[in-house]
């Protein structure tokens, strides 16, 4: 049986960008789509684009959409995860698309799904795009995903966008995101997903794959020092206050080199 995943976007007055997102995904050439939608009670017009997006494509794919206030983007997200009923799930949010038509058929097949069976791997990532406002292709992410991806992959920053990490979500239901994070939780979320999988010894399959179009215009992005402090402290949760400045420093090195 093919599994069922579940694309999870919140969204608050996001009029401007909702729209290629939810284009993004009616695009899709899969069938087994559940998209949740978590809105904080927008006071602009993206409750009007949700409408119109249920009514044209409701018939090919379950379309659900949770409209109640919210204590901030990662509190909504938790919503998501408990209210998903997907085998696999993703955050796509407002602004970001699928990369391609056949994104999650793309991982459906890679997820190899048999029902009732623990084999189908616990994490799928993949690959990221920067996009801008307009949708056109700005670079590749900088940090790229590692061909193997482990708890210590993190040490060297989100080498994985959030958008293109698909989990079980039996998985992260176990793992919501820590609300003590404004900016940064997914990062936390991430690390704990990957020790998870590890330690059940479950599978993580780099699927090669560009997955996502990322609007590099995001909450982080807008809040990139407050962001980058987040993810020192979370660092040197997982890794240890030494390891983790000495680590900053060749971030700086690798910064300057990319540049």
């Amino acid at each position: 049986m093919k599994p069922l995943i579940t694309i999870a976007t919140v969204t608050y007055n996001a009029e401007s960008t909702l729209e290629r997102t939810l284009r993004s995904v009616a695009s899709q050439d899969y069938a087994r789509i559940e998209h949740l939608i978590i809105d904080g009670c927008s006071k602009d017009h993206t409750l009007s684009l949700v409408q119109r997006y249920v009514e044209e494509n409701q018939a090919r794919h379950n379309i659900r959409l949770i409209c109640e206030p919210d204590n901030g983007l990662y509190d909504a997200m938790n919503k998501a995860l408990l209210n998903a009923t997907g085998d696999y799930i993703v955050f796509l949010n407002a602004g970001d698309c699928l990369h391609s038509s056949d994104t999650i058929s793309s991982i459906s097949n890679l997820a190899q799904w048999r029902k009732g069976s623990h084999s189908h791997p616990a994490i799928l990532y993949g690959d990221t795009h920067l996009v801008d406002g307009e949708g056109n292709f700005l670079r590749r992410r900088r940090l790229t995903p590692p061909e193997m991806l482990t708890p210590d992959s993190f040490r060297n920053g989100m080498l994985v966008c959030h958008q293109s990490f698909y989990v079980r979500t039996d998985l992260a239901k176990q793992e919501l995101y820590d609300l003590q994070y404004r900016y940064s939780a997914d990062f936390d979320w991430c690390i704990r997903l990957v020790q998870r999988a590890k330690r059940r010894r479950l599978r993580i399959v780099n699927t090669q794959l560009v997955l996502t179009d990322y609007l590099n215009e995001g909450l982080t992005t807008r809040n990139h020092r407050a962001s980058l402090i987040e993810r020192l402290h979370i660092m040197a949760h997982y890794y240890g206050w030494p390891a983790t400045i000495i680590r900053h420093f060749w971030f700086i090195i690798r910064a300057i080199i990319k540049r």
